[in-house]
């Protein structure tokens, strides 16, 4: 039997939020789903799962991709939909969390599953065995658990965990589908409650909240210093509890008390007294508008456990504390935090100290190496270093030391023992050979799978490093390098990779090199954002001291660069994910092809800093307009479609929402693996250079819209303009763009050249830029990182 999972169809069961998110995530991936969940009582019978379809629209972030997704989801129900079943390929079984409910429901549709289909529990924490005792024999070894996190769209993290019947090829098809198909990063987790994510970081959650109350600190004080200070997400501690819901929370916490009685930590599984309050109240979180927090407003309050009552969240880390977090050395720093008389330090202390004793005592039991569980952290919870990466970077030897003392101090929260290999002279668990498994007392490598030859440079590991290639030119602004398969790649080595003089004039460089010496070249960048655009500091800085020649000379030079990737003899790919803004986004338009991480956020902006875009994207579009119209069409037409996206400075939620954007085009491909960007776009590069590229010809008859076409939006935009949806100075901006946009002052139907439209786009970019509202807005942006709408 091959190891490949043939997905066809798919199906899931359960239409609630989480079954709901996954076929939405699914179908984002452009696998046909049927959703199922119970019949409807009354109504169509279908009811339950069309409800459900409907809400996805409504949540936040979006579970699709794109509105229009929503029609592909196919709705079933339990009672006359089962023999849709027998033509899927693919089984994600994700009802409520009870064991009894889930047997009876395997026992129902058995009958139903297709002899090659897999059968996947999306449980968060029940036995994967355990479910697996009611299965038919035939359907045993086709049947695990697979764990997605919340939202699944977004989080990277699935965890894969094998029942003892499960066939290891059956596993290897489904995580190859999960990580080119999904997106995902796959981790294996052995067969206990929780699993691993949940395990270490439900923990984590359990141990902030006993020392909260310990070191009697403020919920908000202890979000302010267990977010980005300590390299994690904004949402800090409390307010990821609220998002989550705070009945979830306790479900979990539950779960853990109940299923794992022996754990030395067991008297900690149980609900803080204030959260059993909160929920009793009907105070669940975000989903009910109050929890932990609340807005009243427009401002938040937080409980105050002393009070009982809410206070404005007002209270933040201590400086001395951030003094503390800003040291650059992790050593140094967990000295610092250790012997700071400051509360807020020592709770930091305690719950690192805290957190590493029950990683190291439980990572034999529920992992096979310290790489799962520090990925899984990173992926479900989105921490910047897992618990080993971060003890391990802090100096093993000496933080296991004081751990050990402060358990025999009985400061620690467990007098367990910390695992003897703790102390065999190691100074960590990550080294390039591989991470340390305690059942085989060895590092394993990385998994040897071949989706992951799809991975040129995987999510690395504290102490992993990858061969960076061969440099074959470098400047300040950019480098080109090569794994020697006559590919190019160049990457930005600028602040955001945003586009400076030194980027502009080493792309040029690069294309003249990549003509010479390889086959195609790849636009890509080792992290996000792929570019945020012109580099506008150093171009309000020219126009302040009015060096106004420089100031047009630099515009040029981008419309140059743009067309120099347009018009290369060997195909420029531009491989996208995270931001791809303004100049980012006119670079990607240019190319041959872009190869677009789903969650691209492309958008031409400029319009948000008083300015236009003018590296040829206004062109671009007034290009594309005429083309799709053809000889003697409807250019205006076109250019509607994307008028708005540009004055409105409107940015894609994703790569298909781009395309609806008129941002990418119809044959640019989209990715969902993040750290397979890079490979999808050389493949794409060589089988256009394979395929005989040659450049486009260049347009020397582009159809315009002309002074009808200014005049049918200048209509359009004095109705905004009187329904107060933009200002004055937006109006003349917009008006500015339609003027580009519909090739000047000229007849309708006018035809005019590429050199025409770039001349319009730099004359109106430079008479914006010198004007005082605009310079404000740049001013603004740069401070703020927000737009000012004067």
């Amino acid at each position: 039997m091959s190891n490949k999972l043939l997905v066809r169809r798919a199906a899931v069961l359960g239409a609630g939020v989480m079954g709901a998110q996954i076929a939405a995530h699914l179908t984002n991936a452009g696998v046909d789903t049927v959703l199922f969940d119970l019949a409807a009582k009354e109504g169509p019978v279908d009811g339950v799962v069309l409800k459900a379809i409907a809400n996805l629209g409504k949540l936040s972030p979006a579970p699709l991709a794109s509105k229009a997704l929503a029609e592909a989801i196919a709705p079933a129900n339990y009672d006359t939909g089962l023999e849709a079943l027998k033509g899927c390929d693919l089984i994600i079984e994700a009802i409520a969390e009870r064991m009894d409910w889930k047997q009876d429901l395997y026992r129902k549709i058995a009958p139903f599953v297709a002899d090659q289909a897999v059968l996947a529990s999306n449980t968060s924490g029940l036995g994967i065995n355990k479910l697996a005792e009611v299965l038919p024999e035939q359907l045993r070894h086709r049947f695990c658990g697979v764990h997605f996190f919340n939202p699944p769209r977004y989080m990277h993290l699935a965890e894969l965990i094998p029942a003892r019947s499960t066939d290891p090829a059956v596993l290897e098809g489904l995580e190859t589908f999960l990580t080119t198909q999904l997106g995902k990063g796959v981790v294996y987790a052995k067969d206990t409650p929780n699993f691993i994510g949940n395990r270490i970081g439900v923990f984590s959650i359990l141990a902030t909240a006993h020392h909260t109350g310990e070191f009697k600190l403020g919920f908000d004080e202890v979000d302010a210093v267990t977010g980005p200070l300590i390299g994690r997400p904004k949402s800090a501690t409390y307010r990821t509890s609220d998002v989550v819901g705070l009945d979830t929370m306790a479900h979990v916490i539950k779960t853990m008390a109940d299923t794992l009685p022996d754990d030395p930590w067991h008297a900690y599984f149980k609900s803080p007294k204030w959260l059993e309050a909160l929920i009793a109240k009907g105070a669940l979180g975000q989903k009910t508008g109050a929890g932990i927090f609340r807005k009243v407003g427009k401002d938040i309050a937080v409980l105050d456990l002393e009070k009982q009552d809410y206070r404005p969240a007002d209270r933040a880390a201590a400086p001395e504390v951030v003094e503390i977090l800003k040291i650059k050395n992790p050593a140094e720093k967990f000295a610092k935090l250790r012997e700071s008389q400051h509360p807020q330090a020592q709770f930091l202390w305690a719950v690192f100290r805290d957190l590493f004793h029950y990683s190291a005592y439980h990572l034999a039991d529920i992992a096979d190496t310290a790489r799962d569980v520090d990925l899984a952290i990173r992926w479900g919870y989105g921490w910047s270093l897992g618990p080993f990466e971060t003890w391990q970077a802090a100096g093993w030897k000496q933080v296991a030391q004081w751990i050990a003392d402060d358990i025999v101090a009985g400061k620690a929260m467990s007098s367990a023992p910390l695992p003897n290999w703790v102390f065999d002279g190691r100074d960590g668990v990550h080294t390039a050979e591989g991470s340390y498994s305690p059942a085989k007392n060895a590092k394993l490598p990385r998994s040897s799978l071949d989706v992951y030859k799809r991975q040129r440079f995987p999510d690395p590991l504290l102490g992993e490093a990858f061969p960076q290639g061969e440099t074959v030119f470098e400047n300040d602004g950019v480098r080109l390098w090569t794994d020697g398969d006559d590919i190019g790649v160049v990457s930005f080595k600028t602040k955001m990779n945003t586009v400076s003089d030194a980027v502009l004039d080493g792309l040029q460089e690069a294309i003249g090199i990549a003509e010479r010496k390889f086959r195609g070249l790849v636009l890509w960048q080792h992290k996000e954002p792929f570019s945020a655009g012109a580099d506008l500091s150093g171009a309000l800085g020219a126009l302040q001291v009015g060096k106004l020649a420089e100031f047009e000379a630099m515009v040029a030079n981008f419309q140059a660069t743009s067309q120099r990737i347009k018009y290369s003899l060997v195909p420029v790919v531009a491989a996208v994910r995270g931001l791809a803004l303004g100049g980012g986004c006119e670079f990607q338009m240019h190319s041959a092809r872009t190869v677009a991480h789903l969650e691209s956020y492309i958008g031409l902006v400029e319009a948000g800093v008083g300015l236009l875009p003018a590296g040829g994207g206004l062109k671009e579009l007034a290009v594309r307009a005429s083309q799709a119209a053809g000889p003697g069409g409807d250019v205006f037409a076109e250019l509607k479609k994307t008028f708005e996206t540009v004055a409105m400075a409107k940015v894609s939620a994703s790569a298909l929402e781009a395309k609806e954007l008129g941002l990418l085009r119809a044959g640019d491909k989209v990715a969902f693996n993040a750290f397979e960007t890079l490979y999808i776009a050389r493949q794409e590069a060589l089988a256009l250079a394979e395929s005989g590229y040659r450049p486009p010809l260049p347009a020397r008859r582009i159809q315009v819209a002309g002074d009808v076409g200014i005049a049918t939006f200048r209509m359009l935009l004095v109705n905004m303009l009187e329904g107060r949806f933009i200002s004055p100075y937006d109006y003349e901006i917009a008006t500015r763009i339609a003027t580009v946009l519909c090739g000047g002052e000229i007849d309708r139907g006018s035809l005019v050249d590429e050199e025409w439209l770039l001349k319009l786009e730099r004359k109106h970019f430079v008479e914006l830029a010198q004007q005082p509202k605009t310079q404000a807005r740049i001013e603004h942006m740069l401070k703020t990182g927000k737009p000012l709408r004067n």
